[in-house]
């Protein structure tokens, strides 16, 4: 039988991805000062877990990483060496090589391997700052192992484990992972059964996790013994609940459960390894640790790649249209003549619009995806300026688009940087303002309406007015001392605006804040600054929820149907003549409560015969964007509705001031109007 390793392969990097992130969670919130033991365990474990699989799979450069951090952790966790601050700072940055060699294997993106034996003698070295306890022994042959108790550590339980008939490089492997959990001596060989005795405080199910990456569990058997009462033997001994550390699932129903299958690995061709049966439940250890209250919904859940769930959003667009097609169709029957069949179209609505919400939030994923990716980037950049900051979020599990939620992270990244370079003083400047010498950072996430609202917040200096201005006057941007403290704000997002007195590595360039609101707006969303001297600066990003379906209203220029995103309205009117005036050389503005608007006449645009040409004969729909704000000239408004965004430009080329197009209920194909285009060109 022939079995396909691919998807083994992805399962252990996913399944190492997701263990690695957990660990620098965990690294960064542990106290230093008096780690919580689950921590240190919860820790050691992820280590373990990586280790283990990189094992089974001959990924070797990262079992030896792995190896050596692992050493390291056990020390720590039993108490024979105490955990520092450069322990912490070493831990991640053997994350970091851990994940890029990760990357190497799963992406092919090159591996500095000076970097990883920079990291592999910096874990030598701090193994061996400390003397151990326990005395090591350098061979198993005799009553002692590796890991022999000295007289002062007592141990509360003796087990001992009966192996089948196993290579010596898999019974080397197997004793040295057991001496990790305490003391391990080999009593002999007898009829290929190997027996050793382990004198430990650990459970059978960590003798079981470790041992089920080598050979099959059925195969084992294990008798206990209470250091401080009577044997106990419980002989074939299978758990239940933590055999294996996460690597396995999709295995497990591919073979029968009466035998154990063995499999060439891919990696080293003369390798082989037993794989885990039908009737042996995986799970991961590092969720144990870490997330006990997210369990029962661990067990719930599905890994399914995001190209499935794109090509179903796609169909359910497709019906959406259908439906749509259906209702146009059927408004032309008697009522009377087809109540059944109108009955039945109304009910096909109702559902089609149940299932398109369902099959969206799909798509949506939670914050804390991109929120925790910044506790580490935060507290390297604060001690990178010599700054103290505190770093805390707020509505980490609200959700928001895939597609969105990629896109943001560099923006946030920007703004985050920016308020601790610029933002948050130096302790010795906070202490003489009366503040803390630990700088507050928060980032938040909240929904407000169909809007997700984003907010990076800093209790630092504030914006300098007179800064800002100065530097504005400095670059020719047209500012006068009456402005408005919002509208100085804003010009930081001017392109090349900085008000930094040195350009250092981390900001002061100028490029940055011009990006950011260019790839916010792009997303159809609006940014905020407010900022009070001495107190702080709050910025904030609006949001739509999805992409991938607007609120629309319909509007009519010619036989043309176009879509304008609900989101830019602000209302629609039929001027009069007298509110129509001409500027010589600028076209026509309109009058509008005492406030003059430029004109857009959308047939203008887009070349096309309109209906109407003088403005009071048809509807002057008025739009914002960015706080600016014009009066689109159309023939009519047809009416609002919920429209499945298409890609234009993938399925045709790039049209200036449109930003993708729809599928109508008759069939025919509407565009979707960019507004911020159309405005940016009026001007």
């Amino acid at each position: 039988m022939t079995i396909d390793m691919s998807q083994f392969f992805q399962v252990f990097f996913d399944e190492a991805e997701e263990l690695l992130a957990e660990k620098e969670k965990v690294l960064l919130a542990v106290d230093i000062s008096s780690p919580d033991p689950e921590d240190l365990n919860a820790i050691f474990r992820a280590a373990h877990s990586i280790k283990g699989g990189a094992s089974t799979f001959g990924l070797n450069d990262m079992t030896e990483v792995t190896h050596i951090l692992e050493s390291l952790l056990d020390k720590i966790r039993k108490g024979e060496m105490a955990l520092t601050a450069e322990h912490v700072d070493a831990f991640l940055i053997a994350k970091d090589i851990l994940k890029m060699q990760l990357d190497g294997h799963r992406l092919g993106t090159p591996v500095d391997q000076d970097a990883v034996a920079d990291v592999r003698m910096l874990l030598q070295s701090l193994s061996q700052d400390v003397i151990p306890v326990k005395a090591p022994v350098a061979s198993f042959d005799g009553k002692s192992g590796p890991h022999s108790n000295s007289a002062n550590e007592t141990y509360t339980t003796c087990f001992q484990i009966k192996l089948p008939a196993l290579t010596p490089n898999d019974l080397s492997a197997i004793i040295s992972e057991l001496g990790l959990l305490g003391a391990i001596s080999k009593e002999g060989t007898a009829d290929d059964v190997t027996t050793l005795v382990l004198r430990t405080n650990e459970t059978q199910d960590d003798i079981i996790a470790i041992c089920s990456f080598i050979l099959n569990p059925d195969d084992l058997q294990i008798s206990t013994q209470d250091l401080q009462g009577a044997n106990t033997p419980q002989p074939n001994f299978q758990s239940e609940d933590e055999l294996g550390y996460g690597f396995f699932e999709p295995i497990e129903s591919m073979f029968s459960s009466d035998s154990g299958s063995t499999v060439i690995n891919p990696v080293e061709p003369n390798v082989t390894t037993n794989l885990l049966t039908s009737k042996t439940e995986v799970k991961n250890p590092i969720k144990k640790e870490v997330e006990k209250s997210h369990a029962s919904q661990e067990a719930s859940t599905i890994r399914v790649g995001i190209e499935k769930v794109d090509q179903l959003i796609n169909l359910i667009g497709e019906l959406v249209i259908t439906q749509a097609m259906l209702e146009q169709r059927t408004q032309e029957l008697d009522p009377i003549a087809n109540e059944r069949l109108l009955s039945s179209v109304s009910h096909l609505t109702r559902n089609t619009r149940d299932l398109q919400e369902a099959v969206m939030s799909i798509r949506m994923m939670p914050m804390d995806y991109v929120f925790s990716r910044f506790p580490r980037m935060v507290r390297d950049l604060a001690t990178k300026l010599g700054k103290k900051v505190e770093f805390v979020t707020h509505g980490a599990s609200t959700e928001l688009d895939k597609g969105l939620i990629e896109r943001i992270v560099d923006p946030l990244t920007h703004l985050v940087r920016n308020s601790i370079d610029h933002g948050i003083e130096l302790p010795a400047a906070r202490l003489q303002a009366g503040k803390h010498e630990a700088g507050k950072l928060s980032l938040s996430a909240a929904h407000q309406g169909g809007n997700i609202i984003i907010e990076v917040t800093d209790d630092g200096g504030g914006l300098h007015r007179e800064k800002i201005l100065a530097k504005a006057k400095q670059n020719g941007l047209v500012v006068s001392d009456s402005m408005s403290d919002s509208e100085v704000w804003l010009l930081i997002f001017a392109p090349g605006f900085s008000t930094a007195e040195a350009v250092t590595d981390v900001s002061g360039r100028g490029v940055g804040m011009d990006v950011v609101k260019r790839n916010i707006t792009a997303m159809g969303g609006v940014v905020d600054i407010r900022s009070a001297k001495g107190l702080g600066t709050t910025i904030t990003i609006s949001l739509p929820l999805t992409l991938a379906i607007l609120d629309g209203m319909s509007i009519k220029v010619g036989e043309e149907i176009y879509i304008l995103p609900l989101g830019f309205v602000v209302e629609s009117l039929q001027p009069t003549t007298q509110d129509i005036k001409e500027i010589n050389g600028k076209g026509r503005v309109v009058k509008v409560r005492d406030e003059y608007l430029p004109l857009i006449p959308l047939y203008e645009c887009f070349d096309i015969r309109p209906k109407f040409t003088k403005p009071s004969d048809g509807i002057t729909v008025i739009v914002e964007v960015d706080g600016k704000k014009a009066a689109l000239f159309v023939d009519d408004l047809v009416g609002q509705q919920q429209v499945v965004v298409k890609n234009i430009e993938s399925n045709y080329r790039k049209v200036p001031g449109i930003s993708g197009a729809t599928i109508l209920g008759d069939g025919g194909v509407s565009l979707i109007l960019d507004v911020s285009a159309l405005l940016r060109s009026a001007r």
